[in-house]
């Protein structure tokens, strides 16, 4: 058939959508079944989509197997130039749906206590250096993902390898042993002295600073009848050790208005190296909004990180 005669060209009307979002489902994701679950509708469904988009251009898309179907040539094609339409379109309407007015909406997405601790307070600031942009705040110790627009800018905490996104290195932490000035601790034969406050890290890693690595790199035993306070949660930990609960093992730069201010001190070492900040957008994405907001954060980590 010649691209004259072709039954999908000279007009957008007789373009196959549903069919053509079927296939691209089904091919991310390697599965009919998967693809119906995603879409909400049945397997048979999916494939008669497909099989319906293969006659339209008599030309097959899938090898179909038990489990798994596996893309063709023609397949191969197709799929990462749909996938740039639909992200197209998405971040199209997305940006429709947020705009009210001539104000832009920008999401971030970050941590729960990097948000309370950082963000939140310089919220103030923001509206100052650039009062025509909103921010939606989405604070998760989950990932979310800059790159299939669940957020146009995130703030990971990690190793910095993040493929499919532009990445940049904001901050290198450092976490150390800190408390309340009451409690009196001096030195650190005063480890025992006070519960020691912990968290939970949400993914698992030889270089998550924690107290019993800590303990090694201070050449120190941690007494056997230690006092353990521990929290699910970053956040509740930085406000236990500032309610005077224990001795907390923190992030410098989320703890720094309490040891400038001497809420906080940092009674006996050593620090730790710990992981860094890193700044993540989308590969290639244009948008003037998104843009002001992550140069206002680098200016932010460049003049006050803490």
């Amino acid at each position: 058939m010649s691209e004259s005669e072709s039954p999908i060209s000279g007009s957008r009307r007789r373009l196959p959508l549903s069919a053509l979002r079927a296939f691209e489902s089904a091919a991310r994701l390697g599965s009919f079944r998967k693809a119906a679950e995603e879409l909400g509708v049945t397997p048979t469904a999916i494939s008669h989509q497909v099989r319906g988009l293969e006659s339209l251009i008599e030309t097959p898309l899938f090898t179909r197997h038990v489990r798994r179907v596996v893309l063709t040539e023609a397949g191969t094609g197709l799929l990462p130039v749909l996938r740039q339409g639909f992200d197209a379109f998405e971040e199209a309407l997305r940006s429709a749906a947020l705009r009210r007015g001539n104000r832009a909406v920008v999401t971030i997405g970050a941590t729960s206590a990097f948000m309370a601790r950082w963000l939140v307070p310089r919220l103030a600031l923001f509206r100052q250096a650039e009062p025509s942009i909103d921010l939606q705040l989405a604070a998760s110790n989950g990932v979310a993902s800059v790159a299939h627009g669940e957020v146009d800018i995130a703030i990971r905490y990690g190793g910095g390898v993040y493929p499919g996104h532009e990445v940049e290195l904001l901050w290198s932490d450092t976490f150390a042993p800190v408390c309340h000035p009451l409690l009196g601790v001096r030195g650190i034969a005063g480890i025992g002295e006070a519960a020691l406050v912990a968290f939970s890290w949400k993914r698992p890693a030889p270089q998550n600073p924690t107290w019993e690595r800590w303990s090694k790199k201070a050449g120190v035993r941690l007494p056997a009848d230690t006092r353990f306070l521990h929290f699910s949660d970053e956040t509740h930990a930085i406000q236990a050790v500032i309610a005077g609960q224990g001795i907390g093992l923190l992030s410098t730069l989320l703890v720094e208005p309490e040891l400038s201010s001497g809420s906080l001190v940092e009674s006996f070492g050593p620090r730790m190296d710990a992981h860094g900040y890193y700044l993540l957008t989308r590969q290639g994405q244009a948008r003037a909004a998104v843009d002001a907001v992550a140069t206002w954060i680098r200016q932010q980590f460049l003049v006050d990180p803490a």
